[in-house]
């Protein structure tokens, strides 16, 4: 039969509301009391009851963790990354994939059947529609790799993706490339939007420099291989790309190989993200690197905030990026 509550008060001798107290956060205990019980329950192999609590206290200390894109190998990073800073918390992460949702209110719907506390939206592709239905739901949220504002209606945890596509530009023009191509993911999502929006206005203050610019259909390894294969079959490539994603750049360096190209003495690739693969040695990307550790410190710390005050008034962290030298650039002259 398993340890009860009751069986724990009977060891320490004392009552079954004082054992409750002691499991329960915040709860006014006193440091003997709390030594009597914790002592009894380890006697006994007695865990305290997750749910017996949340009916207790009204808290679950479930919080969603909303994303999309999933065949992306980043989010393997994120996820492993999450899940550790929430357990660490106490909180346990509730995972709930949006691949190809577009209704935010079903979305709030399915997470309320959970009696989530809070949502954390990890993404930089779906809809600010989705945070804000949270937030108009009474549902705390913030969302981290959010689309920076100066007049932010939800908690935005993440960097300046405009100032990334400026890095990238000067990049690419400080190595005296004199034909640039874009090849970024979907081309209406806002991380690709402010990426390429960055990156065409550093290129507009050097005229002599050509520009270009494609989109794939997602952020993945297949989508930047074919965009890709498509430009090469097109002709007239660029001397160097920047691709809005670790995975395109993957995907297009696959190309590029395949068609007999040499990295970086042809053609020359820089990415975004800096995700583990970038970093293998037979990849060896030279990308522009986020934050990533920092970023989901930053929204846990967040939403443990807003748990303890649900007016929080809405915030936005941005921390810098950087460019990470690999060897899929030619060195600058």
């Amino acid at each position: 039969m398993p340890v009860t509550l009751k069986d724990v008060a009977t060891r320490a001798g004392v009552s079954r509301s004082a054992v409750s107290r002691t499991f329960t956060d915040g709860a006014s205990v006193s440091e003997k009391m709390r030594r009597k019980v914790e002592k009894a329950a380890v006697e006994l192999g007695y865990s305290p009851n997750a749910l017996a609590s949340s009916l207790t206290t009204g808290r679950t200390k479930l919080i969603g963790l909303v994303s999309n894109n999933f065949h992306n190998p980043i989010f393997l990073e994120v996820f492993d990354l999450f899940t550790r800073k929430l357990q660490d918390k106490g909180l346990r992460p509730l995972l709930m994939n949006l691949s190809g949702e577009h209704d935010a209110l079903t979305s709030v719907r399915r997470l309320q059947q959970y009696s989530v506390d809070g949502v954390i939206v990890a993404s930089s592709t779906l809809a600010p529609e989705f945070s804000r239905a949270f937030r108009d739901a009474g549902v705390p949220v913030v969302n981290s790799f959010g689309r920076f504002s100066t007049s932010p209606d939800v908690h935005v945890v993440g960097v300046d993706n405009s100032e990334c596509g400026r890095m990238a530009a000067r990049a690419l023009i400080d190595r005296g490339y004199t034909s640039v191509g874009f090849l970024g993911g979907p081309e209406t999502a806002t991380s690709t939007e402010d990426r390429f929006r960055g990156f065409s206005q550093e290129l507009a203050k050097h005229p002599e420099v050509a520009r270009r610019h494609s989109f794939a259909k997602d952020y993945s390894f297949d989508a930047g291989r074919a965009e890709m294969q498509r430009l090469i079959a097109a002709g007239k490539l660029a001397q160097a790309y920047f691709c809005g994603d670790d995975v395109l750049s993957i995907g297009a360096l696959s190309a590029l190989a395949d068609a007999g190209f040499k990295v970086p003495d042809d053609i020359g690739i820089i990415g975004f993200n800096d995700m583990e693969m970038a970093r293998w040695q037979n990849i060896n990307l030279t990308t522009i690197g986020q934050p990533i550790e920092q970023i989901i410190h930053s929204s846990v710390e967040l939403i443990v905030a807003m748990l303890q005050d649900p007016e929080r008034y809405p915030e936005v962290r941005l921390f810098p990026c950087k460019l990470v030298e690999r060897g899929t650039l030619r060195p600058i002259p």
